[in-house]
């Protein structure tokens, strides 16, 4: 059975939207949920192939994951993508996600520093086989039956703040991967009122996890520092939290 593409298309994006920063060498987007970062199979659509229509040189620097919503960072030529490549490599890239957590859970200046091991499309602690992974984490509010964060990746493994939250029995809300409930009005509001024989949708239909912002040097040796509003549904997820704690 062949999975479902996206509905979205290439024309129901508006590329100049997404900006929030450009320059002669980079071009700073808000990346929206449900939209692949590099070529995807299952989906013609994706950020690379909207930046390469407005620019040929354009290459994405860094990767997010489809439902992960924020801050990416395009090169518009050849130098400036081996330019962030070596401030990767070097960490000396400031990121800073925000997400919603399963639970409730009081991190305060904590370190999860697991090793991890990556497959295909997921990661996974292996004290034997992984690689050396840092991700600081701290709590930010406290729900009745959630926790909002910040988090701090440290190093660049794939899912890694995914990996690392769910391996500390934190898992981000929606995030089925690594063991996240779904959240849902039902569970925050007093006579929640059901619609007969309708299913209750979730509050937000995606893992609930936002590169908040960014920061690093640009190749004149000025600082970029970088902030990406939320999408309306992780701002409709916090919203809720907040009206029914």
């Amino acid at each position: 059975m062949m999975k479902k593409s996206s509905h979205r298309s290439l024309k129901s994006i508006d590329f100049s939207e997404l900006i929030l920063h450009r320059n002669d060498d980079f071009t700073v987007l808000n990346k929206p949920p449900h939209l692949s970062s590099l070529e995807d199979r299952n989906d013609p659509t994706n950020l690379l192939k909207l930046a390469k229509n407005v620019n040929q040189e354009a290459q994405v620097c860094h990767r997010l994951d489809k439902e992960t919503s924020g801050l990416i960072v395009i090169a518009n030529h050849q130098d400036a993508y081996k330019h962030f490549a070596g401030l990767l490599e070097n960490r000396q890239v400031k990121k800073v996600y925000h997400a919603v957590l399963t639970g409730l859970h009081k991190f305060q200046d904590f370190e999860a520093e697991e090793p991890l091991f990556s497959t295909t499309n997921k990661s996974r602690v292996d004290f034997r086989n992984g690689k050396p992974s840092l991700t600081l984490i701290e709590t930010m509010e406290l729900f009745k039956k959630h926790t909002f964060v910040r988090c701090f990746p440290v190093t660049g493994r794939m899912h890694q703040i995914r990996a690392h939250l769910a391996h500390h029995q934190a898992p981000i809300v929606h995030d089925k991967d690594y063991g996240g409930e779904a959240a849902y009005l039902s569970q925050l509001k007093r006579n929640f009122n059901q619609k007969k024989w309708e299913e209750e949708k979730p509050i937000i239909n995606r893992v609930a996890l936002h590169s908040f912002n960014i920061a690093f040097k640009q190749m004149d040796g000025s600082t970029l520092d970088l902030e990406a509003p939320y999408p309306r549904d992780f701002e409709v997820l916090l919203k809720q939290l907040r009206k029914f704690n």
